[in-house]
This record gives C-alpha cells, structure tokens and sequence, in this order.
C-alpha cells in the first residue's frame, strides 16, 4: 500500500514538472503578430485613439450647435405671509401654491459664418486626429520592427559563437590526439583549450545580449520579462533585394501623399484658417430669431361654474329722467359657485407666448473678438510654419535612409566577399595546420578573421535589412518579410 502511494505521488511529480515546462515553452512570434500585439496594446496608440473619440465628440457638438436651442423649466412652490398671486398679480397673505411651466427656444441665423466655419474646423480636427493615430501605430511597427531584427541578428550572432565553440572543440579533440601519438607539440593543446574558453565565454555574452534584446522587445509589447518567447528568424535573400528601382526623390514624393505626419499637418493648417475665420465672424453682427411658452397655475384663483339653474332677482337698473326716481326690473342669472379650476384648465387659459428677430452689433466689448481674431491668425502662421518643417524633416529623413541603405548594401556586397575569402583561407590554413605545415597561432588567426567576418556579414544583411524597410515604410509598402 505505501509503495503504491508513493508510485503514485510520485508520479504527480513528474507529470506537474511536464505540465509545468510545457506552459513555460517559449511561444515562437512573427513579426505579424508582433505587430499586431504591440499595436493593439501600446498605451500611445491607445491615448491617441481617445484623441479621436474626443475629436468625434467635438465634431458632433459643432454640428448640434448650428440647430435651435430648446430649454424647458418647471417649478412646485408654496407662498406664506403677504406675496403676490402669480395669476392676478395682487398681493395676498393666504397661503398659495403655486407652480408654472416654460420653454424657450433660439436659434442663431448669422454671425459672420462662425458657426459654419466652426463646423469645417472640428471636422478637420477630426481628420487630423486619424492621422495622429497612424502615426502613432507607424511609430510603433517602426520600433518592433527594430527591436525584432536586433533579437534575429543576435540568434544568428549566438549560432555563429556556437558553432565557432563546436569547431574549435573538433579541433581540440583532433590535437589532442596528435599530441598523444607525438605529432604535435602539448603547446598547441594548451592554445586550443584556452581558445575553446575564449569561444565559450563569447557564447555566453552572445547569450546575454539575445536575452536584452529579447527582454527590450517583450517591454515594447508590454509583456513581463518571465514570459517565454521566441521570434520567427525571416528567410530573406538580400541578393534579390531592389533598392535602387526608385530614387530618394521619388521616395520623398510618395511620403509626401502617404505619410500620417504631413497629412495631419496639412489638415491642421486648414483647421487653423478655419478657427480664423470663425473667429472674425464675432466682428459681424449676430442675427437670432428666438420664441417662448409659459403658463402658470394658483390654488387662489377662482372661477364661476354654472350649476344649469337660474334665479330670477328684482334689481335697479336706473333712474327716471327728471324726477330721479329708480328703475326697477326683474334680471334673470345663472345659478353656480365659484371654485378653484384644475390645474390643467389654468394651464390651458394662462398660456402665454412671445417670438422676437434679435439683432446684436458688437461695438466695444475690450477687444475680445479682436484679440481672439488675431490669436487665430498667429495659430494659422504657426501651423504654416509646422507643416513646413514637417516637410522639411520629412525630406531629410527619407534622403538619410536612402544613402544608409546604399552604404548598408554596400557594405553587405564587401563584406560578403571578405566572408568567401576568408573561409577558403581558413580551409587552406586548417589543412595545412593538420598536416603541420603551419602553426597554431597562424590557424588561430584565420579562424577568428572567418568567424569576424561573418559576424561583419550577419551585422550588414541585417542592417540592411532595416534600412530597406525603412524606405519600403515611406513608400507605403507592407513591412512583412
């Protein structure tokens, strides 16, 4: 029995370990679904998405302000001691209650178009935040971008060391056994075992600068550095890369028509003449229309309700010409009593309404509209200026890529040749050193030229790589491998 429980506790163990180094496999990412996650959860994407929430929101508001306004008001109250009856508007010392209704409607019909150009700007406004939240999600494609070819180029740099280790350890067994039979002097053992430490100690700093690049791209994800990951190493031929199918010039041209930034300031500089014009229209005179509803009701107000009946009273209506004396007859009125009318009989006979053309000339209020007009007009010039100088960086930054990559191209080209010849000067020296015709210390230098060159090789294809994208950014092209 307890050898069966503890099979069987054991057993859990093992089976908990599994599950547990399972869960912690590293995920393998592409560059999409980088992308897509760090787009999705980048908190600058997420402020400028509630800019345009805001923009939309102000938007609608500029366009709700072009219709009438309509208030309505109500109030219940009672009245002590001496006041004035709301329906005879004489004053009175009973207790009253009391209670009116209104509404009041406006509507603006010309000040000068501010309205309409108020509407123009928010809609412009609008536009312009869409295009700051591209530019926002271009920002951060751009920097996964890098942050994912710095962890590639690092993997390849790691396999590099590793297979420089796995060499050289080949190459210290082969020795030794030289060395053992007498071919070889102990000397060249002794060189090799510290060249095999030197190659390790290489791995292990590959390693560590794999493991920073892989915790930089899990920051720019916003993932915690305890989360596996691993990324998809592209398979990219640089030979059949084109680069030089446009020129910097063209490339400018179509970031010109493509890139968030300078729509957005083209879209901010219209919105600027348009908060100018609205602005010089409180200059102008300001036509509305406008129209009010009101009733009112009082438990004080009486009135006379016919019962149906009649009664016939004997009353003077005269005197006789003359002699003065009076003149009687028989008058005939309507039975009844006076009470209270309802609530919605007042309402219905109290109502009163007024509509009025309203007309205001601005003649001197301490040069607010003046002041604001000219506060517009520096905004408009500065919005000239930005969108200049975001023409102007825009230019340079596309020239700069454009001569990056052709020095990265051309660098790749170099370093490519010096990669061949240095690997068929390595084979011809690890020969020769096998057959003992050189020594250790020429072997030693021709493995570490071949090994520099290919970590030079590996720094300029993906250098390349990177500048490359970041043409194909400016001309709107996708940025998958």
């Amino acid at each position: 029995m307890k050898r069966s429980l503890l099979t069987t506790f054991f057993l859990s163990l093992v089976l908990l370990s599994w599950g547990q180094q399972a869960s912690q496999e590293a995920k393998v990412w592409t560059l999409r679904e980088l992308i897509d996650h760090a787009v999705s959860n980048n908190l600058t994407v997420k402020r400028s998405t509630y800019g345009v929430e805001t923009s939309e929101i102000n938007r609608l508001q500029a366009k709700m302000t072009m219709l009438p306004t309509l208030n309505a008001n109500g109030n219940y109250g009672l009245n002590w001691g001496r006041t004035i009856d709301p329906t005879t508007n004489i004053f009175t010392e009973n207790k009253i209650e009391n209670s009116n209704l209104s509404a009041s409607s406006n509507l603006l019909l010309w000040n000068g178009s501010r309205l309409f150009y108020n509407l123009k700007q928010a809609n412009t406004d609008y536009d312009a935040a869409n295009e700051d939240l591209i530019r926002a999600k271009n920002d951060v494609i751009l920097n996964v971008i890098t942050l994912y070819l710095n962890v590639v180029f690092n993997k390849e740099l790691l396999a590099v060391a590793q297979y420089q280790v796995k060499s050289t350890q080949e190459q210290l067994d082969r020795t030794r056994k030289l060395s053992d039979a007498g071919s070889v002097p102990i000397g060249d053992v002794l060189n090799l075992d510290a060249q095999l430490a030197t190659n390790e100690l290489n791995v292990i700093q590959r390693e560590n600068a794999l493991n920073l690049s892989l915790l930089q791209l899990k920051q720019a994800l916003q993932l915690p550095a305890s989360n596996p990951m691993d990324v998809e190493i592209p398979q990219v031929n640089v030979e059949d890369v084109s680069l030089m199918n446009k020129s910097a010039e063209e490339i400018f041209d179509i970031a010109m028509t493509s890139m968030p930034e300078i729509k957005g300031a083209e879209l901010r500089k219209l919105s600027s003449d348009y908060a100018f014009r609205s602005a010089r229209g409180n200059l102008y005179p300001r036509i509305s229309v406008s129209g009010s509803y009101s009733t009112v009701y009082s438990d004080q107000r009486q009135q006379f309700y016919a019962d149906g009946g009649s009664a016939t009273t004997t009353r003077q209506i005269g005197y006789v010409q003359g002699s003065n004396s009076p003149v009687l007859a028989d008058v005939t009125t309507q039975t009844g009593q006076f009470r209270v009318p309802s609530i919605m009989d007042q309402y219905q006979d109290n109502r009163g309404r007024s509509l009025g053309l309203n007309i205001q000339i601005p003649v001197f209020n301490g040069l607010s509209a003046r002041s604001a007009m000219q506060r517009a007009a520096i905004n408009r010039e500065i919005a000239n200026i930005t969108l200049t100088e975001t023409t102007n960086t825009l230019r340079q930054t596309v020239e700069t890529a454009y001569n990056n990559a052709i020095a990265a191209i051309k660098t790749y080209q170099s370093t490519d040749k010096q990669v061949k010849a240095r690997d068929e000067a390595f084979r011809m020296t690890q020969q020769r050193y096998n057959l003992g015709a050189v020594n250790f210390v020429d072997y030693q230098v021709a493995e570490n030229n071949l090994f520099q060159a290919q970590s030079d090789l590996l720094r300029a294809k993906y250098d390349f790589i990177f500048r490359k994208k970041v043409l194909d950014f400016y001309q709107g092209l996708p940025l998958e491998f």
